[in-house]
């Protein structure tokens, strides 16, 4: 269960969440990563690279988008196979993706320095769904048991994959996501969804941990660094929750948004936080940066703009102002996505300043010693 201080914390940050509605931040450019008349879904992004489905000639193919020079996206296609290719990712110059062969669904991928080199990291009898990938690890869910689990497969040799069972679990394990040497997944168990992670550095030890657990459903992680995000419902709609994972067996556990509305499919990348929200009736993607502690809309029209997806100041979305999706891109400005370089003395609460919040911090505590004995405090 949480912590009641952790429930009274968050409950006046509720109170004043709800007296906050941020407007649409001045500076953004926003622009179509590849004009089309085609449905465009799930975006990725790694480094102004950009990969998604797109559904040409009646079946879902992957094409991907260089967009770190000014706007002007170098587009070409990935996987535009016979059926279905769907939910691509992508992790410097690897993209991966769940590819329909014959009855059902395997995990492929493509070296963009060897585009005419397609390499299988898994396709087994029954489903492989959902990869992710960081560096030359992917991960995925696979129900070739029966329930669906989570795998990891090192590709350092595209050849020849090796493979770890990472979630040997009862139910379902689902949505896997990766950063460096840690998983993070939805595990559906005991009637509701929770979120579990696991430390793969040694694959014949793998260290299981819990991260957010608790008698309602927290969905959809995405992981960076040590911190983890997902959807939870504690307060009755879905709100963006975080958590510190630097020790897996305590994780620290905050809100991040909970205003009354559906707040879901959050992603993070540095200090900044995504997600789509309908707080105004539609969805729209709205962010948090960590370090200033702001809150500011990316998006807010009359379309819906859902499956945010960010790396350093790009955010990639899909779209339906035209009638259909696609795929938007959108660039931070700097000054909402401000980072700290350094804490300065005396800032209490490490929003990188020093203002009045940490002058009232300091002066509540001013004169107070715990020094034994006591006159030992003034000598």
């Amino acid at each position: 269960m949480r912590a009641t201080t952790l429930i009274k914390i968050t409950i006046f940050l509720i109170k004043i969440a709800l007296l906050i509605y941020p407007s649409k931040a001045s500076g953004i450019q926003e622009f179509i990563v590849s004009p089309s008349n085609q449905e465009q879904q799930a975006p990725d992004i790694h480094n102004g690279l950009v990969v998604w489905q797109e559904l040409v000639d009646g079946d879902w193919d992957i094409y991907a988008a260089d967009i770190y020079d000014d706007q002007s996206s170098y587009v070409f296609s990935v996987a535009v196979f016979t059926d279905d290719q769907t939910n691509p990712a992508v992790f410097g110059d690897i993209v991966v993706w769940q590819d329909y062969v014959e009855t059902d669904w395997g995990i492929y991928g493509l070296d963009l320095f060897a585009p005419d080199n397609t390499f299988v990291v898994a396709d087994y009898e029954y489903d492989q769904t959902n990869p992710a990938i960081y560096g030359n690890i992917v991960t995925w869910q696979d129900n070739y048991y029966g329930d669906w689990d989570i795998y990891i497969a090192d590709i350092s040799d595209q050849n020849a994959p090796v493979e770890t069972l990472a979630t040997p679990f009862e139910d379902d394990q689902q949505k896997p996501v990766i950063y460096q040497n840690t998983i993070a997944w939805e595990h559906a168990g005991g009637g509701d969804i929770d979120v579990y992670g696991t430390d793969i550095t040694n694959t014949s030890d793998l260290q299981t941990f819990i991260i957010g657990g608790f008698d309602i459903n927290q969905q959809s992680p995405a992981i960076f660094g040590t911190t983890v995000v997902w959807a939870d419902n504690f307060f009755a709609d879905m709100d963006i929750f975080k958590a510190d994972v630097q020790e897996p067996a305590r994780p620290i556990e905050s809100v991040v948004s909970s205003i009354t509305a559906a707040q879901s499919n959050p992603d993070i990348d540095g200090h900044i936080i995504v997600w789509q929200d309908n707080r105004y009736g539609d969805w729209d993607i709205v962010a948090y940066n960590i370090t200033t502690q702001k809150e500011f809309f990316i998006t807010n029209n009359s379309a819906d703009q859902i499956n945010p997806a960010i790396s350093g100041n790009f955010v990639v979305f899909q779209d339906n102002s035209s009638g259909i999706w696609n795929i938007h891109a959108a660039i931070l400005d700097e000054p909402i996505a401000a980072e700290c370089l350094s804490i300065p003395a005396g800032d209490t609460n490490n929003d990188c300043k020093v203002d009045m919040t940490d002058f009232v911090a300091i002066a509540a505590s001013w004169l107070q010693c715990d020094l034994q004995p006591q006159t030992a405090c003034w000598e």
